[in-house]
């Protein structure tokens, strides 16, 4: 899922109205010096009328103690990343620095608003086990209509037909290359890949692209969310000249993993899945599960973490308690509706997947403290007497399957890195068993 923990806090991020740059700066670095002042209410007010009901004053506070309690106090701001609309202003807070992302509406209100570890610029660094003379990428579009979304086409040079794979995101507004502070799990996964003879299709979520319909969503799910484009990206690499239509596979990595299950029973035609670090409990629990482990870090508790631990258990309880006859109650916890827990609260990944009559590889880095060894074992215990599945771990490796400190933290994420190759190595030498 879960971008340090959640960082989907808001439900829109994209406008595409163009504004005066200099107001819209103005206005994000007035509406964050607000919130570093705790003066919720006066913030509150440069959100816009349709927003208001679906973002209250009581969820703004929530969502900026959240922040606060994640990544340490605020500081300052900084460089204006982008002064065009949405803004994106770097700031600085006591552990992290994060990207604060501001979208407006044609009468200069916010309609949006997302938070997530700073874009380093220039910092990507290509794999060595990537090899661009082989490969060639175009842009593609995943799905039509009022949901479409641009996606990036990798494919191995050649007039051979290709196996490929669909790479479905975690949870927040994931661009296509699940870019993470200076990282980009998915474009390390498609050139690597790719370098091996095997197509790779990624693309943008759609809570990235749509977000401001997407917060209009009745009974949202995380089938929108998630499952439904998954399935959309499938059926474009069939229809893609020089892609093996029997053999397209999808590796969803955290909540994506955690989709496999609902994915392959849309579509029972997909070669096989790669569950990449997928979460197997209900996501309230985990949330709370990651701030305590997090605050552990940090030493002795204060009242002030304390304070905020109470806050989550209360949540997490809510949520737990959720009935049927919630799902048009109109509340929302830890930002998203009660239809969204509604549709997990009696998911068990592992088990639906037993259903599954394809091949499967599940993979799983050991200094994971998002996705732990926990759902590993989960997974292990519900699947682990069937022949077509095959399970490794990789002890150093954290939720990017990238190398990881010796007690893993969100300080990891800021450490410009690859996916390690010998897990980009282990995927291919799987997909090309698993096609003979």
């Amino acid at each position: 899922m879960f971008k340090l923990i959640l960082f989907l806090i808001a439900s829109t991020f994209v406008c595409s109205v163009s504004l005066a740059q200099t107001d819209n700066v103005a206005k994000s670095k007035t509406f964050i010096e607000l919130l570093s002042k705790e003066d919720f209410s006066t913030a509150h007010s440069y959100f816009s009328e349709e927003i208001k009901p679906q973002f209250t004053l009581e969820t703004l506070q929530k969502t900026w103690e959240t922040i606060n309690s994640q990544v340490g106090k605020f500081k300052q701001q900084g460089e204006v990343l982008d002064d065009k609309n949405p803004v994106v202003i770097i700031c600085e807070f006591e552990n992290l620095k994060l990207d604060i992302q501001i979208s407006f509406d044609k009468e200069s209100k916010i309609n949006g608003l997302y938070f997530a570890p700073t874009k380093a610029k220039d910092t990507y660094q290509k794999p060595s086990y990537a090899n661009a003379d082989l490969f060639e990428e175009k842009d593609v579009t995943v799905g039509t209509g009022e949901w479409a979304l641009p996606a990036t086409l990798t494919i191995p040079k050649g007039k051979t037909k290709f196996s490929a794979v669909v790479l479905v995101h975690g949870s927040g507004p994931n661009d296509r290359d699940e870019t993470l502070g200076p990282n980009k799990v998915f474009k390390d996964l498609a050139w690597g890949l790719a370098s091996k003879g095997i197509a790779v299709l990624r693309y943008d979520k759609r809570t990235r692209v749509h977000g401001a319909k997407f917060g209009k969503v009745k009974n949202l799910t995380v089938n929108e969310e998630t499952v439904d484009d998954a399935v959309l990206a499938v059926e474009l690499l069939r229809q893609t000249p020089n892609v093996d239509k029997k053999n397209i596979y999808v590796l969803g990595h955290s909540l994506g993993g955690m989709m496999i299950p609902r994915i392959g029973a849309k579509d029972k035609n997909i070669k096989g899945f790669i569950i990449f670090a997928g979460g197997t409990r209900f996501l309230p629990d985990v949330i709370l599960e990651q701030y305590k482990y997090i605050f552990s870090l940090e030493g002795e508790l204060t009242a002030e973490k304390q304070a905020t631990i109470k806050k989550i258990e209360t949540d997490v309880a809510a949520a737990n308690a959720l009935k049927p006859s919630d799902i048009d109650s109109g509340k929302i916890f830890m930002g998203v509706p009660a239809s969204y827990w509604l549709d997990l609260k009696n998911y068990n990944p592992p088990i639906s997947a037993k259903s599954l009559k394809q091949p499967m590889l599940i993979l799983q880095g050991e200094r994971d403290y998002q996705v732990t060894m926990t759902d590993f074992q989960n997974w292990k215990d519900a699947l682990g007497k069937k022949k077509n599945v095959t399970f490794k771990t990789y002890p150093t490796l954290t939720h990017s399957f990238m190398e990881g400190s010796p007690k893993p933290s969100p300080k990891d994420y800021e450490k410009a890195s690859n996916v390690n190759e010998n897990v980009v190595n282990d995927i291919a030498n799987w997909i090309i068993k698993s096609t003979k």
